[in-house]
């Protein structure tokens, strides 16, 4: 990726690499070589509360993530878990979590089409509405399947969690937010028995898709919010042309997964910041800024 993952600072981060492939001709008897991309992924991300926050595999906080492969596929997918859950006593990072482990073992296990990241997404939903032990909550996410032996990225995305694509120093792919209307994206939702009237839940089926080739070298960013609604696009190009420059070194790749990641999480508390999000806000007739500054004069008097 990069492609990249996480929220207040989750960053997956993968970069497009050639791999070589072999595969054998029973009618010509011999065997031809080919050049297929693959993913070189790392992952970084800080949940809200370091100190008390979940952080291990497939799990920053309230957002999830997963890498893996099968076949010609390499699969990888992010989902946000709603906070807003927690007053309510529901763990939050349940809900996105369980998505996430549900879409890697359907790719391990060969339950999915290559074409349709989509369905994948849905099939992993709809075994969590079934599933003995109700888990309740709500999550945004975004699933990408690179298909090798075609060099196609295929994705869906519902609500905010997303991906940006860089090329050559440019971007050339973006995933766009789907929301109901300002800070309210769409999001897969099990409400309590009884709050479905009162409980936002859309469809995978609503799913934003998308289809583009892919080359050697491009460096795709996935994440939740954290990243987008903080740093601010000029910024994530910056680094992800740095990323482009290490040539799928995944040690130094990482670094620059830790730079967007920490990053994104010391914006998010900088409470004089103008974030891409504090602007969108303000479009939306909300004054997202309040700053205050605490000073001592000469007579240690403190000023606000």
């Amino acid at each position: 990726m990069m492609q990249s993952v996480y929220w207040t600072s989750r960053v997956l981060s993968r970069a497009i690499r050639n791999g070589l492939s072999s595969f054998s001709s029973a009618a010509e008897l011999n065997v031809s070589k080919k050049k297929h991309p693959y993913l070189v992924s790392v992952v970084c991300g800080f949940p809200k509360d370091i100190a008390n926050g979940r952080s291990h595999k497939g799990q920053f906080g309230d957002d999830a993530w997963f890498t893996t492969n099968f076949n010609n596929a390499d699969v990888i997918g992010v989902a946000d878990g709603v906070g807003g859950w927690r007053a309510y006593g529901i763990d939050p990072g349940e809900f996105s979590s369980y998505l996430m482990r549900t879409c890697e073992r359907l790719v391990r296990m060969g339950h999915f089409k290559m074409s349709e990241p989509g369905d994948l997404l849905a099939k992993s939903y709809y075994e969590l509405l079934e599933h003995k032990k109700p888990i309740l909550g709500s999550s945004t996410a975004c699933v990408m399947i690179l298909d090798r032996s075609e060099s196609i990225m295929r994705a869906a995305n519902i609500g905010d969690s997303g991906f940006m694509v860089v090329r050559g120093g440019r971007v050339v792919h973006r995933s766009h937010e789907q929301q109901h209307y300002f800070n309210t994206p769409y999001q897969l939702s099990l409400p309590p028995p009884g709050h479905d009237r009162n409980v936002l839940s859309d469809r995978p089926e609503s799913a934003e898709t998308a289809e583009f080739k892919v080359e050697c070298g491009d460096v795709i960013l996935v994440a939740t919010d954290g990243v987008f609604d903080n740093v601010p696009e000029p910024v994530l190009v910056a680094e992800m042309r740095r990323a482009q420059a290490l040539d799928g070194d995944s040690k130094r790749l990482q670094a620059v997964a830790n730079s967007i990641a920490w990053m994104a999480r010391n914006l998010s508390f900088d409470g004089c910041y103008m974030s891409p999000f504090a602007k969108s806000a303000r479009q939306n007739g909300i004054d997202a800024i309040v700053c205050s500054y605490t000073l001592c004069d000469s007579n240690e008097n403190i000023i606000n």
